[in-house]
């Protein structure tokens, strides 16, 4: 049974549809609906009275074994939900923490999922163990005094300290991943949006990582970070992150923290927006209100607009300045206005590229290696005291970070390469071919 009343404002059947899916994903078959709308919600059942007995009766009629409710309940209207229809109740947040127990993959995941069950029920727990009561009095009976409920409650909050506990600990883990990689100069761009709107899809159209997609709400919860080249030879780390959705518990926003960090600490976001669905400006406002809660409302962002092969709309990019760096329209799964995409990108962390000739001496040769690697270097020429004198596409901060290695000199750039070599990005040319020793004076 699902049940969704609009309180305060009416319920629309896109919500409707939305919980239908949040259904489809735990596993349950919609048999029937009950929809209606309040003013305020019921103390007592929080649909009211009347709602609740047509819950009932529809229960009864249909041999539902389950009633989902589209909205948060207090314990005691879960418990009294659950006595009027004699099935089983869970909230929009049980809901959703069910699904997100089966998603979870990786040991930090299945913790951090375990941690938002256990807040989560920990004030949900019922006088169910009254014959194990340990308060009565008598020759033999007599014990510490602790119901089983309340031994219930002590092993829970036991529990939950001992996995926040573990998590710190794996979220200084990461916290250390993130250092490592802010030491090389290589910015993180984190792929957010709302659930089902195409994230691990275009993950994988510009990575090729394989990452699971489905169609189904919150087929990803394990973050993967994977490099990605651009167009010009530069990289960025681009990380996929959890989907968001209305009205996401805020057991799961406290338990997700330092998987939400990612999105966090990027120097950019990428905000995928499903530009077919008809409510995608109110999702764009609830991804925003999510990441505003967990500190990264004002990290720049570029909109995303997927899936226009299932629109009229042409694959096209616009730059803007502010916080909204720019807006692209794509379609991951067909692979449309992928490269003007990482165009974008390229052209939003890396703003002031340019050719710089660096002279890097013979005892500093592993960073003429590293250049060659990362393909920065246009030319080169061989000095006379062994070293080499290179002509490299490098950012500002790139080139701050390569001056601060012994042995390297930066001389002022020119518009063209003394060998008259193309300067094609992604070319890294061999020394034995295309390098020319200077002459002197």
């Amino acid at each position: 049974m699902l049940v969704r009343i609009g309180v305060g404002t009416r319920t629309t059947p896109e919500d409707l549809e939305e919980f239908e899916a949040l259904a489809s994903a735990a596993g349950a078959e919609a048999v029937a609906s009950v929809g209606g709308y309040r003013p305020r919600p019921d103390p007592r059942f929080f649909v009211g009275s009347g709602k609740a007995q047509e819950v009932h009766d529809l229960a009864e009629m249909h041999d539902a074994d389950l009633v989902l409710v589209d909205h948060p309940l207090s314990p005691s209207q879960e418990r009294n939900l659950e006595e009027l229809t004699g099935r089983r109740v869970l909230d929009r947040n049980g809901l959703i923490l069910d699904i997100f127990a089966q998603r979870a993959r990786s040991f930090e995941g299945k913790l951090q999922v375990e941690l938002a069950q256990l807040r989560h029920i920990q004030t949900r727990l019922v006088r169910g163990w009254t014959h194990l009561e340990r308060q009565k009095g008598g020759i033999g009976l007599r014990g510490p005094g602790e119901t089983q409920l309340e031994t219930d409650r002590r092993l829970v909050a036991k529990r939950i300290r001992t996995l926040e506990g573990r998590i710190e600990k794996l979220a200084r883990q990461r916290e250390t991943g993130r250092q490592v990689r802010k030491e090389v100069p290589v910015p993180t761009v984190a792929i957010v949006g709302y659930t089902n709107a195409g994230k691990s899809t275009l993950f994988n159209a510009l990575t090729g990582a394989g990452a699971y997609v489905a169609d189904q709400l919150f087929a990803t919860l394990d973050p993967t970070v994977r490099r990605l080249e651009l167009p010009r030879s530069q990289s960025v780390a681009l990380a996929d992150t959890v989907g968001f959705i209305r009205d996401l518990p805020h057991e799961l926003v406290a338990a997700f923290r330092s998987t939400l960090q990612e999105a966090r600490d990027a120097a950019l976001l990428l905000h995928v927006i499903d530009v077919s669905d008809p409510e995608h400006a109110e999702r764009i406002a609830q991804v925003n209100a999510v990441l505003a809660s967990i500190g990264a409302g004002d990290v720049a962002q570029i909109e995303v607009y997927n899936k226009i092969d299932c629109t009229a709309l042409e694959p096209r990019v616009e730059r803007l300045a502010g916080r909204i760096a720019g807006k692209a329209w794509i379609s991951a799964r067909a692979g449309r206005g992928l490269r003007e995409l990482a165009d974008l990108i390229e052209a939003v962390t890396y703003p002031d590229i340019g050719r710089h000739r660096v002279r890097i001496a013979l005892a500093a040769a592993g960073l003429r290696s590293q250049l060659y690697g990362r393909k920065r270097v246009r030319s080169e020429e061989v000095l006379d005291d062994g070293g080499w004198l290179l002509e490299v596409e490098l950012s500002t901060a790139q080139v701050e970070e390569l001056l601060r290695q012994p042995g390297v000199a930066v001389e002022p750039a020119t518009q063209e390469t003394e060998t008259g070599l193309p300067c094609v990005a992604g070319t890294a040319f061999l020394q034995s071919g295309h390098s020319r020793r200077r002459a002197n004076g």
